[in-house]
């Protein structure tokens, strides 16, 4: 790993601070908090520059913006008639790049990493000025993951901070002149190592594009640029009595929740990141920027490009631009909590509200190492037992009601101490308990990780598949907390441990390892929001097949030949075509 560059006299600090997180998060704030950000004027780069410009960015409304994607259904033709031929690497075949591949249980990604040009740099210099930097501590903090054990033998040689789409899609096909590998950067919330930068490369950190460009409140959407986060978007909109209904972890932005295809604690009524987007704009690895549709609420006219770029990780584009729908914030709601003897209790009472037809717009479960976490961290006295959370929104009458019909569904399956409020500050101090569990699991051993499950079922195999999970967690020597989305059957085990001591992570890979299996073998996949990046590669071809893996990368190698977008993420490096 190259040395950090020498100081500079003329260089420029710049202090971020985190704001917005509740007190009990302090313990753990240095897991969201960037320390500073150092940006080197062209003075200290010390390299003459190159004034050559870059072709022009095409309107992506022009026809001829896409002239990728006819290339693109062409080399699909051609594979399936096996007449591809060329240079592209179809497979990773060096042994020490299988990190993440079937059966991998190593932690640290290696990758092959080239010094990149110096004339590289001079291009990128040459229109980004001091919104590039090759500091090393900034560097060493974009290539280490703020919420994730996961690490990487590399960091980026290079940080970039765009302001536009035109400046995204200049340094997009400068790195693709020069094969020089792209990390897109988000708000560094995500847990599965899609930030690493195995190779080196470029980290593309969109934190300044972070406009609202539009905001259509007859049509109930708003067109948004990829550094906005989720939590200030919804400050914008409640003045017009709209809200954006996704509500990942605190700092998540539109873009990394696009990459990802993240979801939520209201992803039971109002679906996830695919169903939330109408359309976007990405530039692809030759510099092409594609949108994917226009702002109709439905359309049938050709490929779901949207949804093909939801959920890549960075592998296909940079997301510049997206176009969210919205919904009406409700009228009135009801917060309610109930406690079980036992999970399953618990579970079985999700699935029962569910089956029933009532319209939750949260189911939550916590169990009971997770309530003893909130009270160490906040104080409280909750009773330390598997604790149903509920959320009903509408009309007061219609709320009220379902309400009471939960209530009565808990009461056949055991439940006891069912309390609901409505008065808005009882209800913001009870949902308080649920968005801080998971700093509250952090502050209970601050000196360990956490390795974070996020398998999801069919409803129905929801109560088993927690009940089979919790005997295996409750005889580990690890401390594990468990948080369901219960109503869509997505749940979470925070495993703690301690990142020295080699057979403690061992353990925490063996938990994990084996609900992930446990949820494949009831139909389930082993992620249901978090994504695959490094850490979920391993399972898909047993949740996919290889079919599935070996069509993923043949759409991979057509959009990107060259391999630079995020490298080594996603596709299996064992999948060959």
């Amino acid at each position: 790993m190259p040395p950090p560059p020498p100081p500079h006299p003329d260089e420029h600090v710049v202090f971020r601070l985190s704001s917005g997180l509740p007190p009990s998060m302090a313990a753990s704030l240095f897991r969201l908090s960037r320390p500073r950000r150092v940006l080197l004027p062209l003075s200290a780069l010390r390299l003459p520059l190159s004034t050559q410009p870059l072709p022009q960015p095409r309107d992506p409304s022009s026809p001829n913006s896409n002239r990728g994607l006819p290339a693109f259904l062409s080399f699909l033709a051609a594979a399936a008639a096996g007449g591809i031929t060329g240079s592209v690497a179809l497979c990773d075949a060096a042994p020490d790049h299988r990190v993440g591949g079937k059966d991998s249980t190593e932690l640290v990604v290696r990758g092959e990493r080239k010094r990149v040009p110096q004339q590289f740099i001079e291009e990128l210099a040459s229109f980004l000025g001091e919104n590039l930097t090759v500091d090393y501590e900034e560097r060493s903090f974009h290539g280490t993951p703020q919420n994730s054990f996961h690490k990487a033998v590399n960091v980026p040689d290079v940080v970039v901070f765009p302001k536009s789409q035109y400046e995204v899609r200049k340094i997009v096909m400068t790195c693709n002149k020069y094969k020089v590998p792209i990390v897109p950067y988000g708000g560094a919330t995500s847990i599965e190592g899609h930030t690493l930068a195995p190779h080196g490369g470029v980290c593309i950190d969109m934190s300044s594009m972070k406009k609202i460009k539009s905001l259509h409140v007859e049509d109930m959407d708003v067109v948004v640029e990829p550094g906005v986060g989720w939590i200030e978007l919804n400050e914008y909109l409640k003045p017009h009595g709209l809200f954006f209904p996704l509500d990942p972890g605190p700092g998540a932005t539109i873009g990394g929740m696009c990459a990802t295809r993240c979801s939520g604690s209201l992803a039971v009524r109002y679906g996830t990141m695919r169903d939330n987007v109408i359309n976007l704009q990405a530039v692809l690895p030759d510099g092409d920027v594609v949108k994917t549709g226009s702002r109709a609420r439905k359309s049938a006219a050709g490929y779901d490009l949207t949804r093909l770029i939801i959920g890549s990780e960075g592998t296909l584009g940079v997301i510049t631009e997206v176009t969210l729908r919205l919904q009406k914030l409700p009228s009135h709601s009801v917060v309610a909590m109930c406690n079980f003897q036992t999970v399953k209790d618990a579970a079985d009472v999700a699935i029962a509200s569910m089956h029933s037809g009532i319209q939750v717009s949260r189911v939550e479960l916590l169990d009971e190492v997770q309530i003893r976490a909130i009270n160490m961290a906040n104080g409280k006295s909750l009773p330390e037992v598997p604790t149903l959370m509920f959320e009903f929104i509408g009309t007061e009458a219609y709320a009220l009601e379902q309400t009471l019909l939960v209530q009565k569904i808990a009461a056949e399956h055991h439940g006891s101490d069912f309390v609901f409020v409505e008065e808005p500050n009882a209800k913001e101090e009870l949902w308080k308990i649920r968005k801080e569990a998971l700093w509250a699991g952090f502050a209970m051993k601050p000196d360990h990780e956490a390795m974070i499950t996020d398998v999801c079922v069919p409803l129905s195999r929801l109560a088993e598949c927690i009940s089979v999970s919790k005997q295996l967690l409750d005889a580990s020597p690890l401390t594990c907390l468990v948080i369901a989305h219960a109503g869509d059957g997505n749940f979470h085990t925070i495993i703690l441990f301690d990142p020295s001591q080699e057979e403690e992570r061992r353990e925490a890979e063996r938990l994990n390892h084996f609900m992930v299996h446990t949820a494949l073998s009831m139909e389930g996949t082993c992620t249901g929001e978090h994504g695959v990046g490094t850490g979920k590669m391993k399972y898909l071809e047993k949740e996919l097949g290889m079919e599935s893996l070996r069509t993923m990368k043949r759409i991979k190698a057509a959009l990107d030949p060259n391999n630079i977008m995020n490298p080594g993420k996603l596709i299996p490096p064992h999948v060959c075509i």
